[in-house]
């Protein structure tokens, strides 16, 4: 076990020219919040606004749930830069010690925010033109945890959250419910 962690920093290490993922302890100001989401028995439906903090873009997200039983949305905001432990059990993207940000042990990252370069999105003048133009900016997106080919494509979208790009990462877990956690 050791050996892959020290694997999976080599990793982060050599993803990112910026440190950004640091000791929890480094940040105050995370916060964390259970999402008012529309439950069915199937599918969690949430809304949430996007980074960087006065973005103003609100996104919208329906997904299938992870466990059988019942089970609750939770959202972390933290303050570049950052930190998290998180790794790759049976196939999930699992949280292996409680952070500052309200994540538990056991909770499943389901969603993080993610930067990458793309055309404009929009439907004003200055939009369309610089799409015709080939314009290119950071874009922030949701990256789908669960559809990750591999463990590096995780480690590069929470990587991709840097200082020069954004003021902070939002990562959403799935928790079983209280009832249900200790079975």
């Amino acid at each position: 076990m050791m050996y892959f962690r020290t694997v999976l920093f080599l990793l982060v290490a050599s993803l990112t020219n910026t440190a950004a993922f640091v000791s929890p302890a480094a940040n105050t100001q995370q916060s964390s919040s259970r999402l008012l989401a529309q439950d069915n028995d199937d599918f969690f439906e949430t809304e949430f606004t996007m980074p960087p903090t006065r973005s103003g873009v609100v996104a919208r997200l329906k997904f299938p749930r992870v466990f059988n039983e019942p089970s609750e949305l939770v959202m972390v905001r933290y303050p570049l830069p950052f930190g998290l432990n998180v790794e790759p059990q049976n196939n999930l993207a699992t949280c292996t010690k409680d952070g500052p940000g309200g994540e538990k042990v056991g909770d499943v990252l389901r969603y993080t925010s993610q930067w990458a370069m793309g055309l404009p999105r929009g439907d004003g003048i200055l939009t369309q033109a610089g799409s015709f133009s080939g314009a290119l900016s950071w874009q922030c997106s949701m990256f789908d945890v669960m559809k990750a080919n591999d463990w590096s494509r995780v480690v590069e979208a929470l990587t991709s959250n840097v200082e020069d790009r954004t003021d902070e990462v939002v990562l959403i877990f799935e928790r079983r419910t209280a009832s249900q956690a200790n079975v």
